[in-house]
């Protein structure tokens, strides 16, 4: 069964930030809408995009990293991959919401130049939150911009176990 590919941006971020664009060029069949509005609301239009979609690998950057988890706690047998990319699990109370640990196989990439969420907080709740978890800090800030481009889409948007980096 083909995977459903979905981008979920982040805060401050919509459809045509440069994520999205990347994603739209390389790989068209993956949804990419704009959340606006407060957590609450962007969860109802997520659920509400996703809904009867299953075989889901969700990429979520920042405040989209922690819709996608979010989502995941509430749906995981609908899920075959987290791809989260300096995802703010540090609030909307996500480290509360987590009742045990997720078996989907979770790819986390984070900057260590990261002033916007913190790195190190982030890398604790993830390792309490995801069983499967590979988790990469790279050399870049919060948007992760230098090494976004670089990093292995074709295999990291495959489904099945996390994908062997060094």
């Amino acid at each position: 069964m083909k995977n459903t590919l979905v981008f979920i941006h982040g805060l401050e971020s919509t459809s045509q930030g440069n994520k999205a664009q990347y994603f739209r060029k390389a790989f068209p069949e993956m949804i990419i809408e704009d959340y606006t509005g407060g957590f609450g609301t962007r969860m109802q239009k997520l659920q509400s995009v996703l809904a009867g979609k299953t075989n889901l690998i969700l990429v979520g950057s920042s405040y989209g990293g922690l819709m996608a988890a979010r989502f995941a706690l509430d749906n995981e047998p609908l899920i075959q991959k987290l791809i989260l990319l300096a995802p703010a699990l540090t609030i909307e109370g996500f480290e509360q919401a987590v009742r045990q640990k997720l078996q989907i196989p979770t790819v986390l990439y984070h900057g260590t130049r990261d002033d916007v969420v913190p790195s190190q907080a982030v890398k604790a709740i993830a390792e309490k939150t995801f069983a499967r978890l590979e988790h990469h800090f790279v050399d870049d800030d919060h948007p992760l911009n230098a090494v976004f481009p670089t990093l292995p889409w074709p295999l990291l948007l495959e489904q099945g176990p996390a994908a062997e980096t060094d």
